[in-house]
């Protein structure tokens, strides 16, 4: 019963993982593609751009959250 507790707690931890490192190509990405290409709609490219990058870093941090009570 450990173990699969474990290995369920590995998945999510390298999920959050990833998702915390997709929210950093987000954001280098809409900052690169911003500084070569002249954007026509900044505040919908920018906009997305956040919403996605805060709600994977945000979801990616709590899966990542090791707090674990032993009773």
């Amino acid at each position: 019963m450990k173990e699969e507790v474990k290995k369920r707690g590995r998945w999510k931890e390298n999920l959050g993982k990833f998702l915390i490192d997709i929210a950093k190509y987000i954001v280098t990405g809409v900052i690169i593609a911003s500084l070569f290409k002249d954007v026509e709609n900044e505040i919908f490219v920018y906009g997305i751009g956040f919403v996605l990058a805060a709600s994977s870093l945000v979801v990616g941090l709590v899966l990542t959250n090791n707090i674990v009570e032993d009773k």
